[in-house]
């Protein structure tokens, strides 16, 4: 007979299956899948997660690609030398006086949808065609946003290209990374000819931390379909979170490879003067020597001069500040072994360098008319990106303290439209506006004051500010001392005197690294090399599973009640897997049991739960919504009869979970065979 244990179900089958009748839900209730088939094995009281060291693969460099909103890049380093860096080669074309340590994140497609080119090739071959032939190219830029943005991500979903035609944003991500893979190759063939190039390559891909479940698995979709790793090879591909790349590179640097917003030297004296190096930071630097020959802390030969000042257990706080969004994570440095543990839950929002460039465009609706602009954007989309070149050209130069105007150029396709659109020239139209401070300059081109451009920035960097004070407002985080500002964004001036103002009054020390556009990318590589260095997390959702429950009166609602074989049960029960901002140790495994529903069954299929709270009861909770799907795959060996031809006996399939990595990640095995059992989970097909 099947029993129940006091706080869960064992033994009873959930789903359909031709031997048994579905359960019931009550109306409204998320039905189970026809293929859910399932029998928990394991009670609703947790067990306590059990840690495991992480499997680390074999390789012989680390690549990793920064793929950026506005711009991207890649860098390696070899197993035997980890420390030593190597940033890609600079990029052809580009902006004369802009260091091209990145290319643009462009891509240019043929009007048969081919790949053309990336990048700044990508920009310039574009720029240059006719503005009639231009409107059958496919030309994407700024992209990485809709991922971030789009809240019914799928396989499916599309990217509209700015001539407004569309294809699959899973190629388009595909065509990116092939093109930073097949580049990055070739240059470790010429620097490393020996180098054999099957399961040598370790591959970084970097993402928001921010980013939710289904938008880092589209990632690494597309990086399968770009040839970068394999799915039989999936541990060849890591996903690193930017904040937390950020976080790993700082916690190496020198005083001299920093600057402090407030003036004073980043090692807390005058400038030029070196502090002593506390003497408990001492014994760590000391232990992480004896470990630089170890694969788990290969990178962690010492830590810079900065950490030395600080006593243990300080906390400081990453804000990644890029073209698209704003990433915030607060990290404490552990001893011995110098790693990082995050004290709170990933925060952020969509306060990038986009946004002074939606301010600009929203700036031209008021003084050309909206409905000309999107004309204009539509019908000379090329003309349309030599003026945003124009602008960020421009955008780059403001800052804080600058007296004099700028002048943007308007390309002679807007004039020229402008005029025939109209009926009267762009100075006209700028007399009209009640836009007074935009002028029209004798050279032909838009003048705009300090103060204009200034304004143009004040919505997302207050956005940024906000975002930083309300995370330094939670108990969890109090003590922070230091911030390090870095990401593409943070080269403003006008953010670094913006954020220094706010912040540095209540005592905070705002640093940037000099080469903080390329803080992330190096500190992917290193993560890429030691990626234990980041060994506590916090998970940002309550993830679960709905299961049956021995139904208690007064605890249960009676509308949950569900009565089978004699038996009272209730539905719709949320079993935590893990909690939102429960602190969770890389390798630290949830494990459940599952049985088959019926024999020779080759799928288990199991929908997942999330809320943004960790009190939910039920999956129909206010909040707590359908996720994603976790599958076990069972072989046919596995889920047939036996040699006598009888049905077999209860088949226990135990899954193991981890939620301390950047992906959440799920093995299984056979117990009864002890063989592994193909186990995924499916955030895409919701």
């Amino acid at each position: 007979m099947l029993t129940v244990p006091e706080m869960g179900l064992q033994g009873l089958y959930i789903g359909s299956s031709p031997e048994r009748s579905p359960v019931p839900s009550p109306p409204g209730s998320p039905r189970t899948q026809e293929s859910c088939g399932i029998a928990p094995l394991t009670p609703s009281q947790s067990p306590k997660p059990e840690a495991r060291a992480p499997q680390q693969a074999s390789f012989s460099v680390v690549v990793a690609i920064d793929f950026g909103t506005t711009s991207s890049g890649y860098a390696f380093s070899f197993a035997s030398d980890p420390e030593a860096i190597h940033m890609m080669r600079k990029w052809e074309g580009g902006d004369p006086g802009v260091a091209h340590q990145k290319t643009p994140t462009c891509l240019l497609l043929t009007p048969e949808g081919a790949f053309h080119s990336f990048g700044y090739t990508a920009r310039d071959y574009y720029h240059d065609l006719d503005p009639e032939e231009a409107r059958d190219w496919l030309y994407f830029e700024k992209f990485k946003m809709k991922i971030h943005s789009a809240t019914d991500l799928t396989l499916k979903t599309q990217l509209e290209a700015v001539n407004g035609k569309t294809m699959p944003a899973l190629e388009v991500f595909a065509h990116a990374l092939r093109f930073f893979r097949e580049h990055a190759l070739q240059e470790l063939r010429e620097q490393s000819p020996s180098l054999p190039e099957k399961d040598t390559v370790r591959w970084v891909l970097t993402v928001p931390a921010i980013w939710k479940q289904p938008a880092k698995q589209f990632m690494r979709e597309a990086a399968y379909l770009a040839g970068l790793v394999s799915r039989e090879n999936a541990e060849q591909l890591l996903i690193a979170l930017e904040p937390e790349a950020a976080s790993v590179y700082c916690r190496k640097l020198r005083l001299h490879q920093l600057r402090d917003l407030s003036g004073r030297a980043p090692g807390g004296g005058r400038l030029g003067e070196r502090r002593s190096i506390d003497s408990s930071f001492r014994q760590a630097r000391e232990q992480l020597r004896r470990y630089r020959h170890s694969r788990t802390f290969l990178v962690e030969s010492g830590v810079g001069e900065l950490w030395a000042e600080m006593q243990a257990g300080d906390l400081h706080v990453v804000a990644d500040c890029g073209g698209g969004t704003v990433d915030l994570t607060v990290h404490q440095l552990e001893q011995p072994h110098g790693t990082l543990k995050e004290l709170y839950k990933a925060s952020g929002g969509p306060y990038g360098a986009v946004g002074v460039d939606l301010a600009f465009e929203q700036l031209l609706c008021r003084i050309f008319g909206e409905d000309f602009i999107t004309t204009f954007k539509r019908q000379r989309p090329a003309a349309w990106v030599d003026l945003t070149i124009a602008f960020e050209a421009r955008k780059r130069t403001a800052g804080p303290h600058r007296a004099g105007a700028l002048n943007i150029s308007l390309p002679f396709s807007f004039i020229d439209f402008y005029r025939k659109q109209r009926g009267h020239n762009v100075e006209t139209a700028l007399r009209r506006s009640s836009v007074n401070f935009v002028k029209w300059s004798s050279q032909g081109m838009l003048r705009m004051s300090c103060e204009a451009m200034n304004e143009l920035f004040q919505p997302t960097v207050s956005g940024i500010i906000q975002h930083i004070e309300a995370l330094l407002a939670r108990p969890e985080v109090q003590g922070v001392k230091l911030l390090f500002l870095v990401g593409g964004f943070a080269e403003s001036a006008v953010l670094q005197h913006a954020v220094q103002a706010a912040l540095g009054a209540r005592g905070l020390r705002v640093v940037v690294p000099h080469d903080v556009g390329l803080t992330i990318l190096k500190g992917a590589v290193l993560f890429g090399q030691a990626p234990g260095v980041v060994r506590v997390r916090r998970s940002p959702l309550t993830y679960g599973v709905g299961v049956l429950n021995r139904f208690v009166p007064g605890r249960h609602p009676p509308e949950k009640l569900l009565v089978r074989d004699g038996r009272r049960w209730c539905t719709d029960v949320f079993e935590r897997f893990v909690a939102a901002e429960q602190s969770v140790a890389l390798g630290e495994e949830v494990r459940r049991s599952y049985c088959p529903a019926r024999p020779g069954q080759r799928r288990v299929l199991i929908n997942l739960y999330c809320c943004a709270t960790e009190d939910a009861r039920f999956i129909t909770d206010p909040g707590v919504r359908k996720c994603g799907a976790l599958s076990l795959e069972l072989e046919p060996a596995d889920c047939g009869q036996d040699a006598a031809g009888a049905a077999p006996g209860r088949r226990e399939i135990r899954a193991a979970m981890q939620f301390g990595d950047t992906e959440i990640k799920v093995t299984a095995v056979d117990v009864s065979t002890n063989r592994s059992v193909r186990a995924s989970i499916d955030f895409l097909s919701n």
